[in-house]
């Protein structure tokens, strides 16, 4: 019996993921739970591992492999005595994502045609049409090439038997594109030159966009696209929270920072005005009966958030304890699934960085994000007297489809009471 294996959704968002290394090899024994391959999601390198014993027959995907869809055929595993070909024969049956395309006759094209169609490939026939004329190609890339008008026998496979991938279409979408900018700009320059200039005649260089920035920007675009935003800002005083906090340090042998803080505040803020604890659905709004509190860590090449998860009913030690953890996973990409999916709501903090104010982009399907800039020194008015005053600038940004305005401002002022008084806090 032959057993394929299949890339799984490892996180709520995941859509596809990148086949980061194979650790186990074409005829090795595997064991049930056996940890056979990497893949890179949008959020960290999670590990695949074994659902059956037997000898791992076949890869069918080559690590380093991008934009791979889930419940894709990745290798296959059989039962001992089972051959190589009979396994085959099996996922490529089984499998719609290693079909063939249907039979295409290739064609000649000029040199004239193939850039314009993204491609300066040799025009001679490639790898990837089998014998009986067909191209090989995954419907996916059948479908991306048809949407740019490429003919696939130009191109050349990088997938599994010269298979073409959603990659090999890419690179020669991009290749052409390239080619033909510096062509018009530069005469003789190529895709490779390192003059290669853009439409602005200006230098330039390209990276990847690996699958973290890809679910960022597809996340962020629909949210601000989607969601309508409403924002408020309000100054908070932070003197009282820096004194309880280095007591605390010291007393306790603590090392509480002042996000800790803010996410203990905006808890208990939401348990208190549970309207702002919301998500928007098209025919009901869904309200949370736990506060999970979302914090913005930047890593290498992206962002992610962690969770605290019933961040109100956690005191600021716990709070501190298990934000260190997360955020050094994070950095680490050892994050696990339940370590970031979900949240009620989100805290970004980016003081550190010396920005006053900010306005931040909500994280769908929640209905808020706190956004806290750097404290600084500032003369107030205190009892008809100027006195200098810490305070730090605070944006609330709000889903109107869940939060009215009086809403955010009561949940925004509850804030402020608890940053202010954080003695209230430790009760």
């Amino acid at each position: 019996m032959a057993v394929e294996v299949l890339l799984p959704a490892l996180s709520p968002t995941m859509t596809e993921g990148t086949l980061a290394k194979w650790l186990k090899k074409e005829g090795e024994s595997v064991r049930a739970g056996d940890v056979i391959a990497e893949v890179e999601t949008d959020k960290a390198t999670m590990e695949i591992e074994a659902i059956d014993d037997g000898t791992l027959l076949s890869i069918l995907i080559p690590e380093g492999t991008e934009g791979i869809p889930i419940n894709t055929p990745i290798g296959i595993i059989a039962e001992e005595g089972v051959s190589h070909e009979v396994a085959s024969d099996v996922s490529v049956k089984d499998s719609r994502s290693l079909s063939e395309t249907e039979p295409v006759q290739p064609k000649a094209a000029t040199k004239t045609e193939v850039i314009a169609k993204g491609s300066l490939d040799d025009l001679r026939p490639k790898q990837n049409i089998s014998a009986n004329g067909r191209i090989l190609a995954s419907p996916l890339a059948k479908k991306m090439a048809s949407q740019e008008n490429l003919d696939l026998s130009t191109l050349t496979g990088t997938g599994p038997k010269g298979r073409i991938v959603k990659g090999d279409v890419l690179k020669a979408v991009n290749k052409g594109v390239r080619e033909l900018n510096a062509s018009q700009i530069i005469p003789g320059a190529t895709a490779e030159d390192p003059r290669q200039v853009s439409d602005l005649d200006v230098p330039f260089h390209a990276t990847t966009n690996n699958n973290m920035r890809k679910i960022i920007a597809r996340r962020l675009s629909e949210s601000k696209a989607t969601i309508p935003h409403f924002y408020l800002t309000i100054e908070m005083e932070v003197d009282q929270l820096l004194d309880v906090r280095t007591r605390l340090n010291n007393e306790k042998d603590l090392s509480l920072s002042i996000n800790d803080f803010f996410i203990r505040a905006t808890a208990l803020a939401l348990k208190s005005f549970p309207l702002a604890n919301a998500s928007w659905g098209t025919d009901e709004t869904i309200y949370y009966e736990r506060v999970d509190v979302a914090v913005a860590v930047a890593v290498p090449g992206g962002l992610l958030t962690p969770v605290v998860k019933d961040a109100g009913n956690k005191g600021l030690a716990s709070i501190s304890e298990e934000m260190k953890e997360l955020a050094k996973k994070a950095r680490t990409g050892e994050l696990l699934p339940e370590e970031y999916q979900g949240g009620t709501f989100s805290v970004s903090n980016l003081g550190m960085y010396g920005v006053r104010e900010f306005a931040a982009v909500i994280n769908p399907p929640q209905g808020g994000i706190l956004a806290i800039g750097a404290s600084t020194e500032k003369p107030v008015v205190k009892n008809s007297a100027i006195a200098i005053a810490t305070c730090v600038d605070c944006t609330l940004s709000c889903d109107h489809r869940v939060i009215d305005g009086a809403t955010g401002a009561e949940l925004l002022n509850a804030i402020k009471g608890l940053i202010e008084n954080p003695l209230t806090m430790l009760l």
